[in-house]
């Protein structure tokens, strides 16, 4: 039996007001009562304008509108039972969307229904009334704004986001089912080389090339995504360690074997894979995405265009276990000005008297052992540490000139060093706190930074000379910077490196070498020293063919004392200090 509120709101609602009715058909919308209870449904005119096509019996009850809904026929019935009835008789808002199709075959119809549904005396829904319109137009946007917020733009798969929440997916599903899967990184060889020699439009269209043929090389319910600008992340389930090699195969062979077509001409191209095999080797998203981009990264190195599987290393384990603690205890002796400077005496070939002393690092420990730098630097530098450490040698280094007015010190830098702003604000600051300091300052920089950044090195040198300072090559020979560079940049002073100096008087080869580097180093009118100097003989070699400096166990090792505080003989003597490793000047 129908409700008096119900005859009373539909009296009011439809026929009373004929022209509200026509307004709302004119706007594309229905406006309805649905007595629940009865289970029957009334429409206001406009409804045949939002529902085209569909016969009136199929909107009169709303188990037969629920039919035509999708995705989910309960959803209105549901919209209703979510939320709690108002007090006082007042009815409840609701809003939801939804689809209506009249068969398979139809478009479906985007619907957004806003009303209020009123509760019957047992407090459960008895009558909703409501209006309908039709939102198509918005619901592609919405689920346009839905696919850019998944999908990467330029190729259309899915971005790093969602891809990484399928991995985690995968691999959950693979422990709880015992089944494996692969996570697979693809990367795109020398990129870079491309963007340069034609343009980022070029090698866009080289990344949704190489997407495309990935994607023609998957199995059903394999997931590919855009993991980074030259990447492309693989979720391979059902996968072995074999079917892994041969998937990586297929999709390096189906990448390099045709050129791809640009707007600018065919291009050549390249991948290198990396992958992990999970759960065996990875027990979550972010384990297999670090050891996926370890093997990348090692296929890369490796030779371009070839496939890395990761697998256990114990070797490569325990370093990093090390690197941590390394690289906690570099930080606290950091932070409690644990981290101090030897001095190696540089002296003058002929008269053996002091030139110049180099400053090394040194790290004292808790225990009260000292770390030298073949112990820190190489740490340092690989874990970005490198740049605290330099300015720390710096600022000590400047102090010891500082109160030392008589003394001149060299102090090796780190390739990044060359380049790090922060650096030559502290250097800039030291040198007006300290005027004349400059001068008694020399800046080593490795010969592979001046082979590498020879611009930048070249701006580098410059700006130390402004402050009177003198630049050196340290480990020159190492590498392979011709001397026209050494005029161009401007060099003070090269230091040979001492793998070639230990052993002259023994070896022809070596001899031949040094002599011959000294000659050409006089000619440009830069001086010479000559690390690792180990014996009375080798040094009378390097003076009788103009050497003019030399350094090494002959002279004295690196000490924590400052001998420009004692009276010096004319010679100094041999230093009972141990030995700093393989390089004894570090």
């Amino acid at each position: 039996m129908e409700s008096p509120a119900v005859s009373r709101n539909e009296s009011t609602l439809i026929p009373a007001v004929p022209q509200a009715s026509a307004i709302l058909a004119s706007l594309g919308q229905a406006a309805f009562v649905w007595d629940l209870a009865a289970d029957t449904m009334a429409w206001s005119d406009g409804a045949a304008s939002v529902f085209p096509d569909i016969p009136p019996q199929a909107l009169a009850s709303g188990v037969e509108f629920a039919r035509l809904i999708e995705p989910s026929h309960s959803v209105r019935a549901d919209a209703l039972g979510q939320t709690s009835p108002a007090h006082g008789g007042e009815g409840v808002a609701y809003r939801i969307e939804y689809g209506v199709r009249i068969s398979t075959s139809a478009p479906l119809i985007w619907i957004e229904e806003t009303g209020c549904w009123f509760a019957g005396a047992d407090g459960r829904p008895a009558r909703a009334q409501g209006i309908v319109r039709v939102n198509n137009e918005r619901h592609a946007r919405d689920q346009q704004l839905v696919r850019l917020s998944r999908h990467d733009p330029l190729t259309g798969e899915l971005n790093r986001t969602y891809l990484v929440a399928s991995l985690a997916e995968a691999i959950e599903e693979t422990s709880r089912f015992r089944s494996s899967c692969a996570f697979m990184l693809i990367g795109i060889d020398h990129l870079a080389r491309i963007n340069d020699a034609f343009g980022f439009d070029v090698a866009d269209g080289v990344i949704a090339e190489v997407g495309r043929r990935v994607r023609a090389r998957l199995r059903g319910g394999d997931v590919l995504g855009r993991f980074s600008g030259n990447k492309f992340g693989l979720i391979l389930r059902n996968c072995t360690v074999d079917d892994t090699n041969v998937a990586a195969e297929r999709f390096l062979t189906g990448i390099r074997d045709e050129v791809v077509p640009t707007a600018s001409g065919p291009v050549s191209v390249t991948a290198s894979v990396g992958a992990v095999s999970v759960p065996r080797y990875a027990r979550d998203a972010d384990e297999a995405v670090n050891r996926a981009q370890e093997t990348l990264e090692a296929a890369k190195r490796r030779r371009a265009g070839s496939f890395s599987l990761w697998r256990p290393n114990v070797e490569r384990d325990a370093q990093r276990r090390v690197n941590i603690r390394v690289t906690d205890e570099i930080v606290t002796a950091l932070n409690e000005r644990r981290i101090v400077t030897a001095f190696e005496p540089v002296v003058d070939a002929r008269a053996r008297q002091p030139a110049f002393y180099e400053c090394l690092v040194r790290m004292e420990q808790d225990d009260g052992q000292v770390l030298l730098a073949p112990d820190i630097v190489p740490v340092a530098e690989r874990l970005g540490l490198i740049r605290l450490v330099d300015h720390r040698v710096l600022e000590l280094a400047v102090a010891e000139l500082a109160v030392s007015p008589n003394v001149q010190l060299s102090l090796n830098i780190s390739p990044g060093t060359t380049t790090d702003p922060d650096w030559w604000t502290s250097i800039e600051s030291l040198m007006r706190a300290h005027p004349g300091v400059g001068e008694r300052l020399i800046v080593e920089i490795t010969e592979t930074v001046a082979i590498r950044d020879l611009d930048d090195v070249r701006g580098f040198v410059t700006r130390l000379k402004n402050f009177g300072s003198r630049i050196a090559i340290d480990d020159f020979g190492a590498g392979y910077t011709s001397f026209r560079n050494l005029r161009k940049l401007g060099v003070d002073i090269v230091k040979i490196d001492g793998a070639f100096v230990q052993n002259i008087a023994r070896s022809a080869d070596d001899r031949a070498f040094v002599q011959t580097l000294i000659d050409l180093a006089r000619r440009l009118q830069i001086r010479t020293v000559a690390e690792w100097v180990q014996d009375e003989e080798s040094a009378v070699m390097l003076r009788e063919w103009g050497c003019d400096y030399i350094q090494g166990r002959l002279i004295g090792l690196a000490s924590p004392q400052r001998p420009w505080n004692v009276a010096v003989e004319a010679v100094l003597p041999a230093a009972s200090q141990p030995a700093d490793g393989r390089r004894q000047s570090c």
